[in-house]
């Protein structure tokens, strides 16, 4: 008796399922065109000049400091000098001047934690620091 030939199981599955997922979307793609559908078109006709252009920030009524843009990366969650230093753009002996300051005030806390690849150090605003920075 011979073997049934069930190669036709494997066109289904590896050819016309795929095939029938592209086709509607050729289909869809070629009706369009390169041309923005009608839907686009009437939102893009009702944007209003205001919505594009930027609002002009505010500025704050209190100057900013260097110690302040140093207390707003600790508030937001920078905890490491790399991260700090990236936030507010400060060479290392601006920033390393303005953590000592800081410290020395009581603004902030240092801590040294044992890392995988060796120790590291952490900055913390304290009470202190963060009511300053929010007054």
């Amino acid at each position: 008796m011979p073997d049934p030939n069930f190669s036709w199981i494997y066109l289904i599955i590896f050819l016309a399922i795929p095939l029938a997922r592209i086709i509607p979307r050729v289909l869809a793609k070629k009706r369009t065109g390169n041309k923005i559908p009608g839907m686009f078109q009437e939102k893009q006709s009702q944007i209003n000049v205001a919505e594009i252009t930027p609002k002009p920030r505010i500025e704050s009524s209190k100057p900013q400091t260097k110690n302040m843009l140093v207390l707003y990366a600790l508030n937001r969650g920078s905890k490491t000098f790399e991260s700090i230093q990236k936030n507010t753009g400060l060479n290392n002996k601006e920033l390393d001047a303005i953590l000592e300051d800081l410290e020395d005030n009581g603004m902030i806390k240092v801590e040294q934690k044992q890392g995988f690849f060796g120790p590291k150090i952490e900055l913390y605003p304290t009470d202190k620091g963060f009511k300053e920075y929010h007054s």
